[in-house]
């Protein structure tokens, strides 16, 4: 069950918010921005709404009236400011269907960040109630999430069942039982759990070891960061075959973790919850964003909170964000602040253009902002940088090579050239490969003449057309360029743009960056420059 679309008027810090996922939402939704702006306040509006229909959620015992939800202290304030949209319908068809089936009170599984995690030593043995019941833990992002000591209860009956169901050995019984949060566990941390107690004997509590050592030690003395992940992985192990088809929403689970740790964290939060699921979690932490960027970039959507808005006082509709590097750069921002310029990509490509930076630092050179606006989404970790004419990429490169492999010695550079790199002279395809056969294997060259031969393609300029109003004539653009791949385009701005029925005077360079915007990986052209500097064809 997932989420497409919800919206919050007048709720807790936002006038009117709306968060779209479009029609095909992903499995993990992220909501990424600074301390304050917002992100747990969409998951209260979750479980306000959720409370509405269910009644009681957590065991906390305060009571949060309107003062709480919202925005303008307005009494009798109610659920009805916030709508939900799942995949299969409005918050009240889910909750009827569900209702049918008596897993009701299953629609969401949530977590605060407010989690305490008090010492582990239960005394006496007792039932605990149903995990659908929805009782344990917190009722909104700012209650305290105790619920270790219920799941530790539950984690027992379950290994007890299997004991007595199948007449087993304690050994055969903790494995089973054990076994798959284990590996969970050392997935993240170098521990495993090598016995869960007996209440009988006063040792109401996990114990564990360390990879590198027989000693066996309690739950008591993990550090917090230890404790956290073994709440977190714990608690979602208990409630996977009850929680299917349901929304779990976790709130900064990173928190206490160092940045390696809170990456394998999010990677087995994926691996438990059942795949029917679907996983919203508020972050800004280093670990979850990388993860988020590489290994679960397929499955996950990220709503960027920017901290400048105005949201008490205007209406917002938040949609996923793109994956391109100047956005991946913005999200770093948030979790590293000014040390966000150390992130360094893993490919850097050096290609032919004005070299000298803007005093701002950005890029100057055509060539390379344009590879950049194309390549941004499907390569976030590639970054062009120009780098002067066809000797000085050479000669910049080595210096760059024999610098920057000492420093990071996981970065690639590479040099990508116009196809006239035999000193201005005519080249053919012949040529092109001979030259890439006996040159290193980081040096690439364009298969068409140089970069307006792929800018000035007629696919390119037809969307151009179209996307702006205008009438694209063909039969004069035949006219003008003869053969794409081998004519000499540069200087033929101005017979493009009378093809493209642009009238007045217009800058040429800005002209080629506003058509590179319109090139995407659908395009004959995009693979084609793909195939040239990612394939080295």
């Amino acid at each position: 069950m997932y989420i497409k679309k919800i919206q919050m008027k007048g709720y807790k810090r936002f006038h009117d918010l709306t968060i779209d996922l479009g029609e095909s939402p992903k499995r993990i939704v992220a909501l990424v921005g600074s301390n304050g702006c917002g992100k747990s306040s969409v998951f209260d509006a979750m479980m306000f709404l959720a409370k509405a229909y269910m009644g009681r959620i957590g065991d906390t015992k305060i009571e949060r009236d309107y003062h709480y939800h919202s925005l303008e202290q307005m009494p009798h304030y109610d659920y009805r400011n916030i709508t939900v949209e799942f995949e299969q319908g409005s918050y009240n068809i889910v909750f009827n269907k569900k209702k049918e089936q008596g897993t009701e009170r299953s629609i969401f599984s949530f977590r605060s960040s407010f989690r305490y995690n008090a010492d582990l030593n239960i005394l006496r043995d007792e039932a605990v109630e149903d995990i659908l019941k929805n009782h344990d833990g917190a009722a909104s992002a700012s209650d305290i999430d105790q619920r270790i000591e219920e799941d530790y209860r539950r984690l027992l009956a379950k290994y007890n069942k299997y004991l007595n169901d199948n007449d087993a050995r304690p050994s055969e019984a903790r494995k089973q039982i054990v076994g798959d949060l284990n590996s969970a566990i050392q997935n993240c941390l170098d521990l495993k759990i090598t016995d869960i107690g007996n209440v009988s004997e006063n040792r109401g509590t996990l114990y564990f070891k360390k990879n590198d050592s027989d000693i066996e030690f309690d739950y008591n003395v993990l550090s917090a960061g230890e404790k956290e992940v073994i709440d977190i992985l714990l608690d979602l192990y208990l409630r996977k075959d009850s929680y299917v088809d349901s929304v779990y929403i976790i709130d900064e689970p990173e928190l206490h973790l160092n940045t390696s740790i809170q990456r394998a964290l999010l990677m087995e939060i994926n691996k438990i919850i059942p795949d029917n699921c679907q996983i919203w979690i508020a972050t800004h932490s280093i670990g979850f964003l990388r993860a988020l960027q590489e290994e679960l970039r397929n499955d996950s959507q990220i709503i960027h909170f920017q901290s400048e808005n105005k949201w008490a006082n205007e209406p917002y509709i938040l949609k996923p964000m793109d994956f391109s590097r100047s956005r991946w750069q913005s999200l770093f921002s948030t979790a590293l602040d000014d040390l966000a310029k150390l992130i360094c990509p893993k490919t850097i490509v050096y290609c032919e253009g004005r070299a000298e930076p803007r005093k701002d630092g950005s890029e100057r050179g055509l060539d390379a902002d344009v590879f950049n606006t194309i390549f941004a989404k499907q390569y976030p970790d590639v970054l062009f940088v120009s780098s002067g004419g066809n000797t000085e990429l050479d000669q910049r490169s080595e210096v760059a090579i024999a610098i920057f492999s000492k420093v990071f010695p996981e970065l690639e550079i590479w040099v990508l050239k116009d196809r006239d790199m035999a000193s201005g002279k005519d080249t053919d395809e012949k040529a092109r490969q001979i030259y890439l056969s006996n040159n290193p294997k980081n040096h690439r060259v364009l298969n068409r003449f140089e970069l307006e031969n792929y800018l000035y393609d007629k696919d390119v300029l037809k969307r151009y057309c179209e996307q702006n109003g205008l009438q694209f004539d063909e039969e004069k653009y035949n006219g003008v360029v003869q053969d794409i791949t081998n004519d000499n385009l540069k200087d033929q701005t101005g017979m493009i743009k009378s093809c493209c029925n642009i009238l007045g005077s217009i800058s040429a360079d800005t002209f080629k960056r506003n058509l590179s915007t319109y090139i995407d990986d659908n395009m004959e052209v995009y693979q084609e420059l793909k195939q040239v500097i990612f394939e080295r064809k």
